[in-house]
């Protein structure tokens, strides 16, 4: 079989297709991926072929774009991504019809893959890595730190929300791609979040029911196979000084806190200021992980140490909390390491996943205007001395013994191209 995967974003966004990628290259078939070649050294690494979409300027544009971190500008800035992207990701899975017993694998903004679908008959299995971006009245998503559950609301509020929800993701998508399917002779169409980027034959929810319980109004194709949990282990690794600072603090057992603001993003310097002196408050070592040093402050207490990557794999059994953004891949590394959280969530999918932790007890929430140096000390002194919030987190590692949710997930790819 060939199989064309497809995603779109930072490598939280990118980690999860690619474990597919490997599971199916592991059982004989022929795998391409298709996304920006930013993360072409990632993908050579692994051994699978990159077909690029756009430019790594044009990536690095996009995420130091400031707004693609407040709730109030992020949506402009993925639909341009997403306008920019769909030409290309159709031409590039057009192509790759010709080939026989293809199937396409893809992010549901990879709208060019659905596209095809449409014009080629090209069997299409799309993957949705959060709950968040299934749109629900039985189950709304928590759109803001600041708000509780819409759960609570009368139906017909949620009812409301959802079409606004719906509505707005219409008006800052469905013109450009509207465009480019009238050069197709395609209709328009509408809905795209709430059903039309939904592939009719195969959706998979890359998350566990015990994460997200399934609702009566997500969409009937649609099957939960749990965390993949991929971080480039076996192909990255920490570095030896950081092997080093872990063995120490063990050795001395004053666990560090970790702090990751997100592989993408590069507007934390207040998230690393507030990190710097929440350690420093608490007595405490901490680690700081990001690509991007410009946000780091200039000079860090002592104990503390900036890192640029390791496997969360390789950090997370040896820390005593992290603190991040509450992207999905991140929050399951977490989960699966046992680990109290700290989640500073901002927009897209972060504040429903910060809500879904802290209703396993395993976190607590701090808006970004609330996240400086005293309020994080605070929080986690009371999450590392909660005894519940320990047994929670205990709890929660424990739901990831045996499950296999790769395997599960290419057993669902494989029968949709059957």
């Amino acid at each position: 079989m060939n199989v064309v995967v497809v995603s779109v974003g930072s490598s939280g966004d990118i980690h999860p297709f690619l474990a597919v990628a490997l599971g199916l290259r592991d059982r004989g078939h022929r795998v391409s991926f298709v996304t920006s070649p930013y993360h072409a050294p990632l993908l050579r690494r692994v051994g699978l072929p990159l077909l690029p979409v756009g430019t790594v300027e044009q990536f690095e544009q996009a995420t130091a774009h400031p707004a693609l971190w407040r709730p109030h500008g992020a949506l402009a800035v993925l639909a341009k991504i997403i306008g920019e992207s769909t030409s290309t990701i159709y031409h590039h899975v057009a192509q790759e019809a010709s080939r026989q017993r293809t199937i396409v694998v893809a992010h549901p903004l990879a709208l060019g893959a659905r596209v095809a679908h449409e014009t080629h008959g090209i069997p299409l299995v799309t993957m949705h890595l959060a709950p968040a971006a299934i749109l629900s009245v039985e189950a709304p998503a928590v759109a803001s730190p600041w708000i509780g559950s819409p759960e609570v609301l009368p139906k017909s509020l949620r009812r409301l929300g959802v079409s606004l929800a719906d509505r707005l993701a219409d008006l800052a998508i469905a013109s450009d791609l509207n465009l480019f399917r009238a050069e197709l002779g395609l209709a328009p169409v509408r809905h795209v979040a709430r059903h039309w980027w939904h592939s009719p034959q195969c959706v998979i929810g890359l998350f566990p029911e015990w994460f997200a319980a399934p609702q009566r109004d997500w969409p009937k194709q649609l099957k939960l196979t749990g965390f993949p949990l991929y971080d480039e282990s076996g192909v990255s690794s920490a570095v030896p000084e950081l092997e080093a600072f872990l063995d120490e603090a063990a050795h001395a057992d004053d666990l560090p806190i970790a702090f990751a603001p997100g592989s993408g993003n590069r507007q934390a310097g207040r998230f690393f200021s507030a990190a710097a002196d929440a350690c420093r408050r608490l007595g405490r070592r901490g680690i700081l992980l990001t690509r991007y040093t410009e946000h780091l402050p200039s000079r860090l207490p002592r104990g503390v140490r900036h890192f640029e990557y390791a496997p969360f794999s390789a950090v997370l059994p040896r820390v005593a909390a992290l603190v991040h953004h509450g992207g999905i891949g991140t929050s399951a590394q977490a989960l699966a390491a046992g680990i109290p959280q700290l989640v500073m969530p901002m927009s897209f999918d972060q504040p429903d996943n910060a809500a879904r932790l802290v209703h396993l007890g395993v976190a607590s929430v701090l808006p970004p205007v609330r996240f400086n140096g005293g309020a994080v000390a605070r929080q986690l002194a009371t999450l590392l001395r909660s005894a519940a919030v320990h047994q929670r987190c205990a709890e929660a590692a424990q739901k990831f013994e045996g499950a296999d949710p790769i395997s599960r997930t290419c057993d669902l790819i494989e029968g949709c191209e059957r």
